[in-house]
């Protein structure tokens, strides 16, 4: 079984299928790149073949990208020089690539050559971009659901195939500079009016359109820009004076978002500058070189670990027991509050019908509203129709009458933090819903079993919690409680991925596993405003980590006195246990000052009349002085770390986390935590046991018990275990 295969018709036209065996989407292998320059040599060298059109036989789709275990492979082939192995490994494939580019062409007078056009049905991601640009015109159908793109970038790499030397090479420096650094994805329309793609005709012509250019072509249409004498790039070169300022500014800019801590993105703009000094065959070197780099920085491997190896298991069901299909019909959200209204939108935008819940008509009018607003925004963005609109409407059903839950095979609670509260209106709704119907609870802090209680039938009652705003974020925490059953985490699982989002699941405990960690950042940032370490120090150090926010924003961002409130509660349940006092002195102080955070226009920091940020504020010295001797910034960023991963570690050791996938794929997608690192796990992995469980002591012996090093991160260190080869997917399969 090949992945590549070639026939020619009677017009000595030649079409290269790619149909990879076994795969929904074309990904490419290393057999593929072998597969695909043999049939390219064949088509140079048969005389009877006057062009080539280079094609999917998947259909509505081109590529989905590299086989992400090719670069595994390669390094493996090397042996003791891994780099070696992923540089010829790059190098063989801007070889074909060069080939099909070059097309059998004189080289000195750029005549002769076997014209190649590559037809997209649809989405071309990555690799299934890079190969198209190779190629001397590129036609997509008029897809609208299709994606164009290179979003490498968004999991720790960057096109390092060719597609960062031609994509700049094509449409100069800062045009490109959306499509590298954002890894910004188009539909074929778009895609054509950026100079992406050449044509975009329907479906159906899409074959006939290629050829009949194939047949047409002159030795002229089929020699690149770059290859022709005289060429100059577009927007100028570094040293050219407006390329200069596009260079300057691109460095500034990509040091702003990244604060150096992505190495991808600084590779990349290193390969675009250093590629544009030099000839075009030079600069794929200089290309392949950073790719190499960045390949075998642990960063690289960390980040596409988790967001997209993990990720993707996770989202097709790795942990989902094995139960009958579970999928939605009829959604009832009870509580049409932010979350709850939410909660409708993303529902009904997957199709699912929805009741939506509250106590009065008004409420409930309010709560469909929100996904008024949403669609009224993409329409003013033209990314949504009037059609969509009031279908997605149609869907949500507001009222205040609880009947209207009959026939909802799931239903979801957001109302108050208030287990009474919840408790009435699961009795509500059990009485309507059939008896097999799922109950589940938004809840960020309320341990599951408690609130199961109020449940006919716990083992159908489970908490799936959103991350705010719902719409936007793009995790969802399922909490199993003592008694629920395996039916119930298969219908949350099964009710995530209908709603497009990733699903982590955890069993019960106090604040779950999100919070549970991110509790911890938040109160070691405010323990420092009182130590006197310089709030800008703290929030900088975090930032400069890769944390998306400081901890002193991010509670204002949260609100001050919702943390007021999770203080006094946990004090409450811990007693004499409970460890923040410290943090309270702070967090009590500023809710009485009236400084509740950004929804009161004033927090840690100043904002003007319109709510904006301006800065800290000025009046949190006067009450914590800032120090004279201020800790090193390293010092700072790990006890910002380390707060956070040694929860996650007591997670994993009490079991209240039970794959260490989730584990740092929700702390990616939940918190924002350090991206660049992987997660928790990948962070302590990098860092190694050892170094790890040294640092816990040196912490624990300044700052207290908090940072105690776990028992099972200690045994990890005495044994020179690592997280995943200990816990990982593999070690968990052979078990």
């Amino acid at each position: 079984m090949t992945d590549f295969t070639m026939t020619t018709d009677a017009d000595g036209v030649a079409t290269i299928t790619w149909d990879t065996q076994g795969k929904s989407m074309n990904v490419m292998t290393l057999e593929g790149w072998d597969e695909l320059d043999a049939l390219i040599d064949q088509a140079l060298a048969d005389d009877a073949i006057k062009g080539v059109i280079l094609t999917s036989g998947k259909p509505g789709s081109f590529a989905g990208g590299m086989d992400l275990k090719v670069i595994a492979k390669m390094k493996d082939m090397a042996g003791d020089n891994p780099a070696e192995g992923l540089f010829n490994g790059i190098m063989n494939a801007h070889r074909i690539m060069r080939k099909i580019e070059r097309a059998g062409m004189d080289p000195k007078t750029l005549k002769g050559g076997k014209p190649i056009a590559c037809a997209l049905p649809g989405t071309a991601l990555g690799i299934g971009l890079e190969i198209p640009l190779s190629c001397h015109r590129i036609f997509a159908a008029d897809n609208p659901k299709a994606k164009i793109g290179l979003p490498e970038i968004m999991v720790g790499i960057f096109p390092g195939a060719g597609g960062t030397t031609r994509l700049v090479r094509k449409m100069g420096a800062m045009t490109a500079s959306p499509f590298l650094l954002e890894g910004k994805l188009s539909d074929p329309k778009k895609a054509n009016a950026a100079g992406i793609v050449d044509e975009v005709v329907p479906a159906e012509d899409l074959l006939s359109a290629a050829k009949d250019w194939v047949l047409n072509a002159k030795d002229a249409d089929i020699v690149k820009p770059w290859d022709q004498k005289g060429y100059k790039m577009p927007g100028g070169a570094p040293y050219h004076p407006a390329g200069f300022m596009t260079f300057v500014g691109a460095s500034a800019m990509v040091n702003g978002k990244t604060k150096g801590v992505y190495p991808a993105a600084k590779a990349l703009l290193s390969a675009v500058y250093e590629g544009a000094l030099v000839p075009f065959d030079t600069a794929l070197k200089v290309e392949a070189r950073w790719f190499t780099n960045v390949l075998m920085n642990p960063s690289s491997s960390a980040m596409i670990n988790s967001l997209f190896v993990n990720k993707e298991a996770l989202e097709k069901g790795a942990n989902r027991p094995d139960v009958a299909d579970e999928t939605v019909k009829k959604v009832g959200v009870l509580g049409a509050g932010m979350m709850g209204a939410g909660i409708a939108y993303v529902s009904a935008k997957a199709g699912i019908e929805v009741v939506l819940i509250d106590s009065t008509q008004e409420a409930a009018d309010r709560g469909k509203s929100y996904s008024t607003g949403i669609l009224d925004k993409g329409i003013s963005r033209r990314k949504v129709t009037e059609e969509q609109k009031e279908a997605l409407l149609a869907r949500i059903t507001a009222t205040t009458d609880y009947a209207a839950l009959e026939g909802c095979d799931l239903i979801v609670e957001a109302v108050f933090e208030d287990p009474s509260v919840k408790a009435d209106v699961t009795a509500k709704a059990e009485a309507v819903i059939p008896a097999d119907a799922i109950c589940a609870t938004n809840t960020s802090t309320l341990p599951i079993s408690d609130l199961a209680k109020a449940s006919k039938r716990p083992e159908q009652f489970i908490g799936i919690h959103f991350f705010s705003p719902v719409d936007k974020m793009l995790l969802v925490e399922i909490i199993k409680g003592k008694e629920t059953g395996n039916r119930a985490v298969a219908k949350a699982l099964d009710y995530v991925r209908q709603i497009r989002k990733t699903p982590i699941v955890v069993n019960d405990a106090r604040f779950f596993y999100a919070n549970r960690c991110i509790i911890p950042y938040i109160n070691e940032g405010i323990r420092m405003v009182k130590e006197g370490v310089a709030p800008a120090l703290i929030e900088n150090a975090a930032k400069l980590v890769g944390m998306p926010l400081g901890p002193l924003q991010l509670v204002d961002e949260t609100s001050i006195d919702l943390g007021v409130k999770i203080a006094k509660a946990t004090k409450a349940a811990m007693g004499d246990a409970y460890p923040d006092a410290a943090v309270d002195d702070v967090l009590f102080w500023m809710a009485d000052e009236g400084r509740l955070g950004r929804k009161s226009s004033a927090g840690f920091y100043a904002y003007d009349d319109k709510g904006k940020r301006q800065g800290l504020w000025d009046g949190l010295a006067a009450q914590y002085p800032v120090a004279a001797d201020q800790p090193e910034v390293t010092e700072v960023q790990h006890r910002l770390l380390f707060a956070q991963v040694l929860e996650a570690v007591r997670a994993l050791e009490e079991g209240v986390l039970e794959d260490i996938r989730e584990g740092d794929v929700g702390a990616i997608l939940g918190w924002g935590f350090a991206p660049w690192s992987g997660g928790p796990f990948g962070w302590l992995d990098m860092l190694g046991a050892p170094y790890a469980a040294e640092r816990c002591d040196a912490l624990t012996e300044t700052y207290g018990a908090r940072f105690a090093c776990p028992d099972l991160l200690r045994e990890m260190a005495d044994k020179g275990h690592s997280f995943y080869g200990r816990f990982g997917p593999q070690t968990r399969a052979a078990a």
